[in-house]
């Protein structure tokens, strides 16, 4: 519920504040006086796009403030989505400086002007009577009776599987589509594979080939040097084994004489052990390095084919060859394993398929059951406002295709005249027909707390006499179930209000401001009194004013 406005630097209005309680309020004042201005600022701090023109001083920035008593809960999940704290009182704040730019809070925190005007459409609807052209629109004539048939939660549900649904069914159309598109590709990928294949390619064999061709290619001069290195160790005169030993000797008969030479024939024992292991490893190495002209011819033919692999495939590098060969592998084995995958998607699709229509068709079976008993609410009250053989009637049509909100479409039917079978509401309804309608609608919908706060903007135009005071009477009855708050020029409709406040210009000072007042008895007799009379109040009007407050 709204309880308390205040709004500074806004069009008219230097600085303004006004306090609402419960039930029905009804707001009165000229034309021009400052009643839509209200209105503009209510919308400004619920989120509507902002306007630099409506700066009361172009020097400073504009701020509206709202403070609302919330006690619906399941608004809990809706301020925790948005990382707010929920409590019993919220303020909505909105900021517009000469520089166009505009800052939103909820509670003093900073939100962003989205956040806001999600929040606020929870707290409040507000209704002009252009907006009354909605009942035309099947995606508003929906969302009406849903919201009879308090079908929100599993509204959410079904759009949540929905999307799922949607997922589904792309993943499976891009299944399908890849098997198509890449037949011809695969085949491609296969051939290039099985060359690949073939090859059998090792992790290390290119730089061992090239090793094996190195020493193939130098087998002589490496030979040559085997045997020269290998005769320097024993195999010429003054080799350097046989002196070791000359001197191995000479240290050992030393030692007996001095001691501390012990250590140093030691060393040199040390090293006639690792130069015989040496000149054992180049007698082995002069054996292999036999040179064998068909195993070169093999290594060079098998070099060849890796090279001309790498010149085919664009590599530089053998290592990229063989990770050419696995990411064809992949390539390959995922085409191969496609059918497998498409059968799989069809299955999870055919599965959200059968636990979307189960949500859709509990949708339908209580929209259905609303539209009935809403059709009938709405027929009833229309026929009070000037309509005695209105009918109202909501028909849903079975959809082929799931969309956002079910496997519905709806239609609103009407006829105001005797003997006519009912239509499309956008067909034969006239503006003022549409007007009551809404009015109708609202009351109806109203019953079910869809919302705390309900605002009219002069729903009631065209309308006087009986039908105002049957409008005014529809109104009281609303405000026992919400905040309602209109404004109205119409006495009768002021006269059905709990609480009665005037909006008036002030033309003192350098410029025109807009105020608000509440009103009390006497000055709402007058106030009346004045609506009755055009403005001469005459001591009849003052009576009849008096009578409209006392029924």
């Amino acid at each position: 519920m709204l309880q308390h406005l205040h709004i500074r630097n806004y069009a008219l209005i230097e600085a303004l504040s006004v306090d609402f309680t419960n039930g029905f309020s009804a707001i009165t004042g000229e034309t021009g006086a400052g009643k839509s201005i209200l209105l503009g600022a209510l919308g400004f701090v619920l989120g509507e796009r902002a306007d630099t023109g409506v700066l009361f001083d172009k020097e400073k920035k504009c701020m509206v403030e709202a403070l609302f008593h919330l006690e619906d809960e399941q608004l809990r999940s809706l301020f925790e989505a948005h990382d707010l704290d929920f409590d019993t009182e919220c303020i909505l704040r909105r900021e517009l400086n000469p520089q166009k730019k505009s800052r939103a809070f909820v509670n003093d925190t900073p939100v962003t002007i989205q956040a806001m005007k999600e929040i606020g459409s929870r707290l409040v609807d507000i209704h002009s009577q252009h907006d009354s052209l909605l009942l035309t629109d099947a995606g508003f004539q929906l969302h009406l009776l849903d919201e009879i048939a308090q079908n929100n939660p599993l509204l959410a549900q079904y759009q949540q599987e929905f999307t799922q649904y949607n997922l589904l069914s792309r993943r499976l159309k891009e299944l399908q589509t890849l098997a198509e598109k890449n037949i011809g590709e695969n085949d491609y990928l296969k051939f290039q594979l099985d060359e690949l294949q073939k090859a059998q390619l090792q992790g290390n064999e290119y730089s061992e080939i090239e090793q094996s061709l190195n020493v193939m290619e130098n087998a002589e001069e490496i030979k040559t040097l085997l045997v020269s290195a290998d005769g320097l160790l024993e195999g010429i005169d003054n080799a350097i084994l046989p002196q070791l030993n000359e001197l191995s000797s000479a240290l050992h008969r030393l030692g007996q004489l001095l001691p501390q030479t012990n250590e140093l024939q030691q060393r040199v024992e040390s090293t006639q052990v690792e130069l015989k292991d040496i000149a054992y490893d180049l007698e082995r190495l002069q054996d292999d390095a036999q040179f064998d002209e068909e195993r070169m011819q093999e290594l060079q033919e098998r070099m060849d084919l890796l090279n001309r692999l790498m010149m085919k495939h664009h590599v530089k590098e053998f290592d990229a060859l063989i990770t050419l060969r696995d990411e064809l592998e992949a390539k390959v084995n995922a085409f191969e394993n496609i059918d497998k995958d498409i059968e799989q998607a069809e299955k999870a699709l055919q599965d959200q398929t059968s636990l979307l229509k189960q949500i859709a068709s509990a949708l339908h079976k209580q929209r259905e059951k609303a539209a009935k008993s809403f059709g009938a609410g709405v027929t009833e009250l229309a026929r009070q406002l000037a309509m005695p053989h209105a009918q109202f009637q909501i028909l849903l049509d079975p959809l082929e295709t799931f969309n956002a909100t079910g496997l519905d479409q709806v239609r609103f039917l009407f006829s105001a005249n005797k003997g006519v079978a009912v239509a499309e509401l956008s067909k034969v309804a006239s503006g003022g027909e549409l007007s009551r309608l809404m009015l109708s609608i609202k009351s109806v919908v109203s019953q079910y707390n869809y919302i705390p706060t309900l605002v009219f903007d002069e729903i009631d135009t065209g309308v006087s006499g009986e039908v105002a005071a049957k409008i005014g009477d529809i109104m009281q009855g609303m405000g026992t179930s919400l905040q309602l708050i209109a404004i109205t020029h119409l006495p009768q409709v002021a006269s059905k209000a709990q609480h009665h406040f005037l909006i008036y210009k002030d033309n003192e000072g350098s410029r025109t401001q807009s105020h608000i007042k509440l009103l009390t008895t006497n000055e709402r007799v007058a106030e009346l009194a004045k609506m009755l009379s055009n403005d001469t109040v005459t001591p009849e009007a003052l009576k009849a004013a008096e009578a409209l407050l006392r029924n």
